[in-house]
Order: structure tokens, then C-alpha cells, then sequence
């Protein structure tokens, strides 16, 4: 089954348009067209094997939107025309502990990646999202709201996810205070969902200039980290901080921020160590650091089910495939607000 698709061959060269051969259709796969595929970041590490674990050929994409064209004889929660979504994962090990308890981001064995993983039939990578079809287990593929409009869908199947995920564990909801560090693809999902949650929400930037665009997005307060004052004006006000930067960065005026018993909950991933944050206010007032990984499949159904009812989607920016290497230059540089989707329908293979 040879497909088209975004092929990184080597970590110095960008990608170019090529052909790939999806694995066949087993029992219980669906067939997926994809329609819109979200660039995360990550995807731009993995093509230049900026975490020395990419294998090549690698096509990158994890934020997959797509119309089922064709299912496996065993396959009974979707049908030939369902508008779906495929996200970080596509199986794990479904025996250890987390698996059980629907929490397969945690797999014991380690969950299989859309991309890069070991395709448990065929031994050999998995594809993602930047090509034409991608073949998925139905049990890790989700149903999409259809009225939503699906090109600010597709982001949501990591963005969205990741941030929803320490908001629904730590159970956010109506009268609590929640930060948010930063204003990328996860930061303005974060600051969405938990505004529509019906926390109140401080966003943490250090560009003033995303002030009007972070209150458009539900913030109701800004606090510039790089002003003394407005974080001084800030301390001890929140219950939660969702924090996307992935760069090193201070920890302790954040944590200066949460009351007593708050929680500092990490989602970015820097490529270098945090500084060490103080122990003594943690000690004294109960404070936690944590980190949260991408979301069950669970979380995510139920994460596409509550935009559905609160018309959440990604503010997103269209490319064609052709386009991918200035997206990533553009991402390093920061300019996009606030996420990359590719539409398949107009690359040119």
C-alpha cells in the first residue's frame, strides 16, 4: 500500500515529497485519509534528530484529522466516512498497569509512537501524519466533532490534550485560579480550556505585546515575568500552573505565585535542566513540581467531546506540505500564532 508522503531521510536534510508503504490492513485498523495534520515542535527535533533517536526514513506528524476510507473485518466503533483523529500514540502494550486503568501515555513498555515507534505487526517505524493515509488500531483513534472546523481540530490531538490532561487530574473547575507560563501551541489551548472550565486565568509571558491577544483567548489577567513588580503583585494567588516554555528557565518565581498546597505542573521539555528550585517554600507552604505526558485516549474523546460543547478549537495557520521547512524555520523563530496545520488536499506530492 505505497502512499505519498513528507520524508526526512537525514537529520541535515530537509524534507522532500517521497513514497512510503503503509503496513496491511489487520483486523482491527482503520484506514485513515488525512484531511489536516498539526506541525508540533517536536516533530521538527524528530526530523533533525535533535534527541538522538530519530531512524530514518521518519515522517513526522502526531496531530492527525482524516475521514476513514476502509476498516478491518473486525472493526465495530467506526464506519467508512467517520471524520477521526489520531494523536501521540497508536498501541501500547495494553497488559501493565496504566493500560489497564486507561492511562496508556504511561505504558509500562512504553506506548507505540505514531511516528518512530516499532509497529508491532511489521517490526519496522511507524508513519505519521505528513502523507497521504496512515493505517491506526481503531482502539487509539477518536471520534471528531464535526461541526467544529476541522483544521483547528487537528492540533488539539497533542496541544489540546496535553494541557487537558493536568487540568482534568488535578480536577480545575469554577472559582480556582490557574496560571499559565507561556503563549505557543500549548499555552493558548491551555489558557482556552481552562477559562472554559471556569477557572480564573493569570497568563505568564515575557512579551507584552500577547497581552490583548492572551485576553482574547480567556486570560483574565497578564503578568509580565521579566516585571518584578507584577510578579510581586502575583504571589500566593493561584491554585495550579500549567507551564508549556520548553527552554530552562527559573522555577522559583512561579512557585512564589501558587498559595499553599499549589501545584506546578510541567508540560514543556527543555533541552537542558531547569536550575534547581528553592526547597523552603516548598517545604512550608506544600508546593509541588510535576510533570504531565500528552493524555490518555480516554482523556482525549473526552477533551474533543468538551470543545465540541464549548466550540474550542486551535487558532491555526495553513500551509501546504511544500511549505513545511519555512514553518520550521518560522517556529524556531517563534512567529506563528499558534499552530501549524498542513492541508493535505493542497500539497503537491
Amino acid at each position: 500500500m505505497k502512499i505519498n508522503a513528507l520524508v526526512a531521510t537525514d537529520a541535515a536534510q530537509p524534507l522532500s515529497s517521497g513514497q512510503i508503504v503503509l503496513r496491511p490492513l489487520q483486523q482491527q485498523d482503520v484506514k485513515i485519509e488525512i484531511i489536516y495534520c498539526g506541525v508540533c515542535h517536536s516533530d521538527l527535533h524528530m526530523a533533525r534528530n535533535e534527541w538522538a533517536v530519530s531512524r530514518y526514513p521518519l515522517v513526522p506528524g502526531h496531530e492527525i484529522v482524516g475521514r476513514i476510507v476502509e476498516t478491518g473485518a473486525g472493526v465495530d466503533k467506526f464506519k467508512a466516512g467517520d471524520i477521526v483523529g489520531v494523536g501521540v500514540m497508536v498501541d501500547s502494550c495494553r497488559e501493565c498497569h496504566f493500560c489497564k486503568q486507561q492511562q496508556e501515555q504511561y505504558c509500562e513498555a512504553g506506548f507505540t509512537a505514531t511516528y518512530n515507534g516499532i509497529d508491532k505487526y511489521t517490526g519496522e517505524s511507524t508513519w505519521g501524519g505528513y502523507a497521504q493515509n496512515v493505517v491506526v488500531d481503531q482502539d487509539f483513534v477518536v471520534s471528531v466533532p464535526q461541526h467544529l472546523p476541522l483544521s483547528g481540530v487537528a492540533p488539539m490531538l497533542c496541544a489540546g490534550v496535553t494541557v487537558w490532561s493536568p487540568l482534568r487530574h488535578y480536577n480545575v473547575q469554577a472559582g480556582m485560579r490557574v496560571g499559565v507560563v507561556g503563549l505557543g501551541g500549548l499555552g493558548h489551548m491551555a489558557v482556552k480550556l481552562a477559562s472554559a472550565l471556569g477557572a480564573e486565568v493569570t497568563l505568564f509571558t515575557t512579551s507584552p505585546q500577547k497581552g490583548e491577544d492572551a485576553r482574547r483567548l480567556g486570560a483574565h489577567h497578564v503578568v509580565v515575568s521579566r516585571d518584578a513588580g507584577q510578579m510581586a503583585a502575583a504571589q500566593t494567588s493561584l491554585d495550579l500552573i500549567i507551564n508549556s516554555v520548553a527552554a530552562p528557565h527559573d522555577l522559583d518565581p512561579y512557585l512564589a505565585t501558587l498559595k499553599t498546597n499549589g501545584r506546578l505542573v510541567l508540560v514543556g521539555i527543555p533541552d537542558r535542566p531547569h536550575l534547581a528550585p528553592d526547597v523552603t517554600p516548598m517545604v512550608f507552604r506544600r508546593l509541588s513540581i510535576s510533570g504531565s505526558s500528552i493524555g490518555s485516549i480516554k482523556e482525549t474523546q473526552e477533551m474533543l467531546d468538551f470543545c465540541g460543547k464549548h466550540n474550542i478549537t486551535a487558532d491555526v495557520e495553513m500551509i501546504a506540505g511544500e511549505d513545511i521547512e519555512q514553518a520550521f524555520a518560522r517556529m524556531l523563530k517563534g512567529d506563528v500564532k499558534y499552530r501549524f496545520v498542513i492541508d493535505m488536499q493542497r500539497t503537491r506530492w
